[in-house]
């Protein structure tokens, strides 16, 4: 059974803008200025406390955790996106009503995190 035309085409307009968005995404660290935004020096940050555990944070740490948070959301529009296109092959698979879950969980995650 294949999906009706319009939403073969939501699919595929949700797809391309997300696919989109996250090419986009990819080049936010340099689009943002993430190295000037966090300079390597400065005064000393706050060490982080892990229970027993303390670590003296550095300025290298926190860029390299908001780059590895840029791309993995830049992995995650780009999949979602490429999925989305596909979407005509297997909205009427069992596993459809997951994907979906997933999918919409993502991006109503990514809404409340923006609010």
């Amino acid at each position: 059974m294949t999906p009706p035309l319009a939403l073969s085409v939501g699919f595929a307009v949700a797809g391309l803008f997300t696919v989109v968005l996250g090419a986009v995404h990819v080049a936010m660290p340099w689009l943002l200025d993430f190295d000037g935004a966090i300079p390597t020096d400065g005064e000393p940050l706050k060490p982080l406390n892990l229970l027993v555990v303390t670590y003296q944070t550095k300025r290298s740490d926190v860029r390299g955790v908001a780059q590895i948070m840029n791309h993995a959301v830049s992995y995650t529009l780009l999949t979602i996106g490429v999925v989305d296109l596909f979407a005509a092959t297997w909205l009427s698979a069992p596993f459809a009503p997951l994907v979906l879950t997933w999918i919409s969980g993502w991006w109503f995650h990514l809404a409340v995190a923006l609010r």
